[in-house]
């Protein structure tokens, strides 16, 4: 199954301007390690991961940040773009 990963500039309705986020939705948990590659990997100040809770009705999630070097505990603009991608 594909992995998907949409790049969203917050806060902006131009392109390259705003704060740049990378969303990657997924189906289930995924390991924090291989998170942490993709963020090193897309290079932006913040990639979230988000993916539904099992025991909801598919409308709520879990999510999660990561910079290129570390999990972070809470972002705004890329809270503010998984929502946007949802």
């Amino acid at each position: 199954m594909p992995t998907y990963f949409y790049h969203v500039d917050a806060f902006t309705s131009r392109p390259f301007s705003g704060n740049p986020a990378v969303v990657c939705p997924l189906d289930a948990p995924a390991e924090p390690s291989w998170m942490q590659q993709v963020a090193l990997e897309m290079n932006v100040s913040e990639t979230a991961f988000l993916h539904p809770l099992s025991e909801s009705d598919g409308h709520d999630f879990n999510l999660r940040w990561f910079t290129p070097t570390t999990e972070v505990e809470l972002c705004g603009h890329a809270t503010l773009a998984s929502a946007h991608i949802l």
